[in-house]
């Protein structure tokens, strides 16, 4: 099975990685363009576009200046160590072993506002680029509707005889066509118990789906059937709160 992911807004810009295995993100000319038209932001139209304040926009800004195409250089970390958020705290990367750091490279996908797709091991250039960032007033304004075709199609070409398991949020998996992704799509939920009753809270839920994407590559699942199985930091399958392309799984924090 091939697994989605979010990115995340934080990264670990002084993390050193002993990784020689560093690949070249597969839509760097239409990352390059998007680069370009950021850089025509000065840093208070930037501040105002992507909601951030005046310190990251000036960040941000001298990083989209400084982008170039160029990812086959040395000090770029692979996108699965640069991302630092709480999927990521999920998945734990450097603490995966060297079998299930093989898998990761076959079974997980990184969608991106700037790259479109990630491999894990893909070169990353320090951005910030949410993909539901509204450019009003120029030639790209939609990132969904601009990566929409070559991201489906290369989950396509990925996909031969297995399904998709999205974790991925909404704002990112809006840019797949789910409806023409030539394979199963199954999107798991993940609810906590709060007050008497089982909720989605984000912060838990996002945790949630770096552990079942670190799942996928430990135990090698190959089906949903497998899935159901995933047990990590409490959770079960809830068949009550589930359907066949949205499995639940639920677990109450406080009894860990």
């Amino acid at each position: 099975m091939l697994a989605i992911l979010s990115p995340a807004k934080s990264l670990n810009t002084n993390l050193s990685v002993d990784y020689s295995g560093t690949t070249t993100p597969q839509f760097l000319d239409q990352a390059t363009k998007l680069a370009g038209l950021m850089r025509e932001f000065s840093p208070s139209e930037l501040a105002g576009v992507m909601k951030l304040s005046d310190k990251l926009s000036a960040l941000n800004a001298a990083r989209f200046e400084e982008w170039t195409p160029n990812h086959e250089v040395d000090g770029l970390l692979p996108a699965i160590f640069a991302f630092n958020g709480d999927v990521y705290r999920g998945l734990d990367v450097q603490t995966l072993d060297a079998g299930a750091l093989a898998r990761l490279a076959d079974s997980v996908r990184i969608l991106s506002g700037l790259y479109g797709l990630l491999r894990p091991f893909d070169a990353l250039r320090p951005y910030r680029l949410e993909m539901g960032t509204k450019l009003k007033g120029k030639t790209i304004q939609s990132l969904p509707d601009f990566w929409k075709a070559n991201v489906t199609s290369a989950l396509n070409d990925l996909l031969i005889g297995r399904p998709l398991v999205n974790l991925a949020s909404n704002e990112y998996s809006a840019a797949v066509d789910l409806k023409s992704i030539e394979a199963p799509v199954i999107s798991p939920v993940f609810k906590d118990l709060k007050n008497g009753d089982y909720k989605i809270i984000s912060f838990y839920a996002k945790r949630a789906r770096g552990l079942m994407a670190r799942f996928i590559v430990e135990t090698d699942a190959q089906s949903v059937d497998d899935l159901y199985s995933f047990d990590y930091d409490g959770y079960t399958f809830a068949p009550a709160f589930s359907n066949p392309d949205s499995p639940c799984f639920i677990r109450d924090p406080e009894a860990r």
